[in-house]
């Protein structure tokens, strides 16, 4: 049976978050709203400093509190062991986001991309109102993407939970999830972790791993493998 995870490798991953803004545009999420997304830290004291970046995303754990959280099974576990979200099903209560040990769930409190409904200008009489270039696009707003529709909705209403779903709609079609693809630094790698085969096991094979929290025995399906190289910046004269 197949049962999909994802290894980061830190040391490959530049931070330059570009998994962030693919996973915004492939899935119409709205300003606020991040289903992949990052943990930085910064150490030292200038000009002795090192900077960590973590990028994050829904673990799609094996063992998900926020799946036994939902009253209505909105929130389950599909065939390829991921965790995935019907809105129809949804009633808002978020019991899933207070459950979730990740941080990774969002809640749309308002009508999403509501903003391309406003009819202020930015400058009257030289530029367009929000809502003629939504028009002008002839889509829900201009940089909507319509792909996958037939298995999640591209634009999830008010009122319910929304998060990343390993890019389903791709994955069904024999694509990667758009984080995988988007990243210059190949720093993600997405895969079978019940093929012994895969190329997600044979790194996990031979390269020490860890998962966020994993002591909370959610057992997250995100590895991540070595460690960001954020350089140490020694003090100097100036010179580059």
């Amino acid at each position: 049976m197949t049962k999909y995870g994802m290894v980061i490798d830190l040391h490959r991953c530049v931070g330059c978050s570009a998994c962030v803004i693919a996973c915004k545009n492939e899935n119409n999420l709205q300003e606020g709203v991040a289903w992949s997304n990052r943990i930085t830290r910064t150490v030292g004291t200038f000009p002795n400093v090192k900077y960590y970046y973590i990028p994050t995303l829904c673990n799609h754990c094996d063992n998900a509190p926020c799946v036994k959280g939902c009253p209505t099974s909105a929130m389950h576990k599909n065939e390829q062991g991921m965790t995935v979200h019907d809105p129809s099903k949804c009633i808002g209560c978020r019991y899933c986001m207070a459950r979730c040990p990740y941080g990774v769930i969002s809640f749309n409190w308002e009508e999403p991309h509501r903003a391309w409904k406003e009819e202020v200008s930015l400058i009257e009489g030289a530029t367009a109102t929000a809502t003629e270039v939504a028009n002008k696009s002839g889509t829900t707003y201009p940089y909507f993407n319509p792909e996958g529709d037939e298995i999640y909705p591209r634009v999830r209403p008010k009122g319910v939970v929304e998060k990343c779903n390993f890019c389903d709609h791709r994955v069904q079609k024999g694509q990667l999830p758009y984080c995988v693809e988007a990243c210059p630094a190949n720093a993600r790698v997405f895969g079978d972790l019940d093929d012994p085969t895969s190329e997600v096991n044979q790194i996990l094979g031979k390269t020490q791993s860890f998962r966020l929290r994993a002591e909370l025995g959610t057992e997250p399906k995100v590895h991540y493998v070595r460690g960001f190289n954020p350089g140490t910046y020694e003090a100097t004269k100036g010179e580059i």
